[in-house]
């Protein structure tokens, strides 16, 4: 089995089946596979063939889901970008994955339209333009007759690009097995049918909309919701008329949809699963969104990009004893530990690395075997990730093993600082990392962003004085910087590599 054969098999099962739902337009499982068939030939009348390289960079739309079956039905490697990369990050990802050929969406072709075409396909929805193929053309060149995709379970699929945090991004490199594993996770465990209907506003260029919602829908042949963009009014919208029953969205999309004025007019019943990932939810968190989505179903995924994603689970039903921590049991098709150093497991209550290991785990770092052989230890992927078990074998992500700071031999996780200051009524976003410190080695500092202009007499007293009591004397930072705003990337994450390099501690901040 391949994933393009997956989408194949549910065309010949339920030919007529709704398949997707876009902008207003319907699509059945036997329409979407014949433009799948169409489009890929085009594309093999351009020269694309087994193990070329396409980079997808789409929003949530059609296209999307035709290119992404498309190009693997050939035999090739699908390459998809997110949509919000600036070009010369995507210029690299095209030059370090040896992309044949690179695809895009009107949408976003003011953002790529200069990137250099030597030798390079490139494909745009709308009007063909010089050096650039109509997506049209491309499709109306193919023929209909199905092409039965070269590759077997084994054979690379796909390379998705992590967000690249502390550096240039790496490709991971996936397996149709690694794939369809983490798919089948999900059927399973979110019990997933033929008349499940996905909603996707998050960008189907991630790990987890990807593989865990995308190709797992198709696995059983539910019906695809898709929106190029998240607002709450759509996700109000698409959930109440369409009766939605999954969907995956990270916290903040949680959050600010509660929000919403009118949330309480629309009807949510038809949801069977809130699922939610990339961090937790608190407890304060889960409470106001449970009540405000009138729904028990919240449930918290984790995993990275690296292991398929796939992970641990907390269910809906431990929300309300467990928020915040990630589960205390292995989703389907996985397996975690807590280890040291050494790697040996570590007791209930001590910190450690969790690592994870299944056949949803990556195949490998793309062109950068010294990464991916330090990655995998012993069959076991090295998430990063430090955390603990309490008492009841609950897992909590303490913090980065990157971001820990050493300081007089001491661990200090940032984490635990930032989620205490982050409640100081006049801070909107705090990180804290380690600065070199000549006795210490190093020393805690804390870059701030102030809640509408709020002027404190001395930002380094009332940070200090307001986290007294609530951490260890030796954890509150020493070292203060307001900041209009923290360093993120495309994605939304943290750029504390960039706060290192450009905020290094002066000769005179020393303390």
């Amino acid at each position: 089995m391949n994933i393009s054969e997956v989408l194949a098999m549910q065309a010949r099962r339920h030919p007529m089946h709704e398949a997707i739902v876009s902008n207003g337009e319907r699509i059945t499982y036997q329409e979407w596979d014949e433009t799948v068939n169409r489009f890929a030939s085009g594309l093999a009348t351009e020269g694309i063939e087994r193990g070329d390289k396409v980079v997808l960079h789409m929003p949530n739309v059609k296209e999307f889901l035709f290119t992404y079956f498309a190009v693997q039905r050939l035999g090739a490697v699908i390459v998809p970008i997110n949509a919000k990369l600036a070009q010369d990050e995507i210029e690299y990802i095209i030059e370090h994955s040896d992309a044949k050929a690179f695809i895009t969406h009107e949408l976003l072709f003011n953002q790529v339209s200069g990137i250099a075409r030597t030798n390079i396909l490139c494909i745009k929805t709308g009007a063909a333009l010089h050096g650039w193929y109509a997506f049209q053309d491309i499709l109306n060149q193919g023929r209909e007759q199905a092409i039965v995709s070269p590759l077997q379970e084994d054979d690379e699929a796909a390379i998705l690009y992590t967000s690249g945090t502390t550096g240039r991004p790496k490709g991971v490199v996936f397996t149709n097995r690694n794939i369809l594993t983490v798919a089948t996770m999900i059927c399973i465990e979110m019990t997933m049918s033929k008349n499940s209907r996905v909603l996707h506003m998050m960008p189907l260029s991630h790990s987890a909309p990807l593989h865990l919602f995308l190709v797992s829908a198709t696995y059983v042949g539910a019906t695809h919701v898709l929106a190029p963009t998240f607002t709450p009014d759509l996700l109000l919208d698409l959930v109440s008329t369409e009766k939605t029953t999954h969907f995956f969205g990270a916290p903040v999309a949680y959050l600010m949809t509660a929000k919403h004025p009118s949330i309480q007019e629309y009807d949510l019943s038809s949801m069977e699963y809130w699922v939610y990932g990339g961090a937790p939810l608190g407890t304060n968190e889960v409470e106001f969104v449970k009540q405000q989505f009138k729904t028990d179903r919240l449930t918290c995924v984790y995993g990275l990009t690296e292991a398929g994603p796939n992970g641990t689970l907390l269910l809906p039903e431990e929300h309300d004893a467990k928020a915040g921590s990630i589960g205390q049991r292995p989703a389907l098709n996985c397996e975690v530990a807590i280890v040291d150093e050494n790697g040996d497991y570590v007791p209930y209550g001590q910190v450690g690395e969790i690592v994870l290991r299944g056949e949803g785990n990556m195949k490998g770092y793309y062109k950068d075997e010294e990464k991916t052989l330090a990655t995998f230890k012993d069959g076991w992927l090295y998430t990063g990730d430090m955390g603990k078990r309490d008492e009841d074998g609950f897992i909590w992500v303490i913090d980065r093993k990157k971001d820990v700071i050493i300081s007089g031999g001491v661990n200090i996780f940032p984490k635990e600082i930032e989620e205490v200051l982050s409640t100081h009524p006049a801070i909107a976003e705090v990180a804290v990392i380690g600065v070199p410190h000549p006795d210490w080695g190093e020393t805690v500092k804390a870059f701030v962003v102030v809640e509408n202009d709020h002027e404190f007499d001395s930002l380094e007293q009332d940070c200090k004085r307001f986290l007294e009591g609530k951490v260890a004397n030796f954890k509150i930072p020493r070292i203060y910087h307001q900041l209009d705003a923290l360093p993120r990337n495309a994605t939304g994450k943290l750029l504390k590599q960039q706060l290192r390099q450009t905020q290094q501690s002066p000769e005179g901040e020393i303390r």
